[in-house]
């Protein structure tokens, strides 16, 4: 295990004892939680507050996502781990601005469970809490099952549309109602090359061959949908965007949000090539982009590798997804 840290069970906490260090103006923990961080300005009177959370080494998941336009408050787990009932409930509390919180997080046991809890004890004292899951991993359940699908890199989708929305002022019910938009709206697949080491277990998630890939493979490293040899990347993407297109399916004159995202360890060159090809594809089944985001998006730590996530849009949800909204891991997220 080659990794630049200290103690590797004090990974997390150091981590956002930088984060908080380096971005002051932006993020604040919120009181009483060492794993709970919220907007600096928060909380908003008077806006539903959007509150996220999840596994410690996928930044800018989940912390990079609040600030304007965004979430409002994350809670953070040990690496690849959900955070506590407690943390979240810590976040919960402290983003409220009096409008009802939104739980918008990743359709995984644990989460489901501690933010289950979270949003109980919230309601205990008068907090309205909602809960959307984003399920838009199409390797991890036939599309008749999306219930059980897994949550990727098009979870980013959900925070931008969700969080233009409670900008606008609209109430909780109306912002339930857009993120539940996005997130049916979005599909992704990815393919992963190499493997991720936890800091505190120092050995990889899992084994990979030299000359292999893994199509459809998770975040942290759950089983895709073949693994095979590794071929030209044109033919990665065009088997990506074969199972995402005919997943909802899209189809001639719709337009889209492109979103291809890099694990943490394939270099920017790399993904645009990939992005390249994606365009060429969309262009040839009519489908029309509209913007489109390159870049790290969701990772996980140092496994090489990337996902394509399409967002089909209407107007609603292209306005929202124009919207300002500013955070510093991220660029480009306002027209």
């Amino acid at each position: 295990m080659k990794k630049l840290i200290n103690d590797p069970f004090e990974f997390v906490d150091e981590t956002i004892e930088g984060v908080l260090l380096a971005h002051p103006e932006h993020l604040k923990r919120c009181g009483g939680s060492k794993r709970a961080l919220m907007r600096a300005d928060g909380p908003v009177e008077g806006k539903v507050a959007i509150v996220t959370g999840g596994g410690s080494g996928h930044i800018p998941v989940f912390l990079g996502y609040v600030g304007p336009g965004l979430c409002d408050a994350v809670s953070i787990g040990n690496v690849f781990s959900s955070p506590s009932p407690d943390d979240m409930l810590a976040a919960t509390k402290a983003a409220h601005g009096g409008a009802g919180v939104l739980h918008l997080y990743g359709n995984y046991s644990g989460d489901k469970m501690n933010f289950g809890m979270a949003a109980e004890m919230a309601e205990m004292d008068d907090i309205e809490v909602a809960t959307v899951l984003a399920t838009d991993d199409v390797s991890s359940a036939p599309v008749e099952e999306i219930d059980r699908r897994r949550a990727v890199a098009g979870l980013f989708f959900a925070y931008k549309i969700a969080g233009a929305r409670a900008e606008e002022g609209a109430g909780l019910a109306e912002v339930v109602e857009a993120a539940e938009q996005a997130a049916f709206a979005t599909r992704s697949m990815g393919v992963a090359l190499t493997p991720c080491t936890i800091p505190a277990a120092g050995a990889p998630t899992f084994e990979i061959g030299e000359g292999e890939m893994e199509i459809g493979m998770g975040i942290h490293g759950e089983a895709g949908v073949r693994r095979g040899e590794i071929v030209p990347v044109d033919d990665v993407v065009d088997e990506l965007l074969g199972h995402v297109l005919a997943d909802m399916p899209f189809k001639a004159g719709d337009e889209v949000a492109v979103l291809v995202n890099s694990l943490g360890a394939t270099p920017p060159e790399e993904v645009y090539i990939m992005y390249r090809r994606v365009t060429a594809v969309l262009g040839e089944a009519g489908i029309a982009i509209h913007r489109s985001f390159i870049g790290e998006y969701a990772t996980s730590l140092e496994m090489a590798g990337a996902s394509v996530s399409l967002l089909r849009l209407d107007a609603d949800l292209k306005r929202l997804l124009d919207a300002q909204a500013y955070s510093p891991f991220l660029p480009r997220l306002g027209a």
